[in-house]
């Protein structure tokens, strides 16, 4: 693998994990709306990652020589579809007939713990990166 490669296989990942962020905040914000223009309470979502090629901006020179290398992408950003969270709230603009709200199956405390997880991923992308960096000046400082 070239150090182009790494590169590349670094940006996929902090790519893939912005991607989960904003998903993960969208539920956070969501997490207590009761109606959506759709109808009915906002659905929780999920990012589905999978191993993709990274591109290498130098793959049209070195064709022959560069290996294919995998990153990271987004799949699909999956619905949650289990019924809603029931809380007998009568007085509610959303009641139903017998006094119930539906609200998000949205776990803020879950969702902030997989928030942090994806700020660790991205800074651990952007180190990888950062450490390619110098290893690709560290050569041409030997060239030099």
């Amino acid at each position: 693998m070239s150090l182009f490669s790494a590169l590349s296989v670094g940006a996929s990942g902090m790519a893939a994990q912005r991607a989960r962020a904003e998903v993960l905040v969208e539920n956070l914000a969501n997490a207590e709306t009761t109606r959506t223009p759709q109808g009915g309470p906002y659905q929780r979502k999920d990012v589905v990652f999978e191993s993709a090629e990274a591109p290498s901006p130098f793959s049209s020179v070195f064709d022959s020589q560069v290996q294919t290398v995998s990153g990271v992408a987004v799949s699909d950003i999956i619905t949650d579809t289990s019924p809603p969270e029931r809380r007998y709230m009568p007085g509610h603009p959303d009641a139903d007939a017998s006094g119930y709200v539906a609200f998000p199956n949205v776990n803020p405390a879950e969702d902030m713990v997989d928030l942090m997880g994806a700020a660790r991923s991205y800074e651990a992308n952007v180190a990888a990166i950062g450490a390619v960096k110098d290893m690709i000046q560290r050569s041409l400082d030997l060239l030099r």
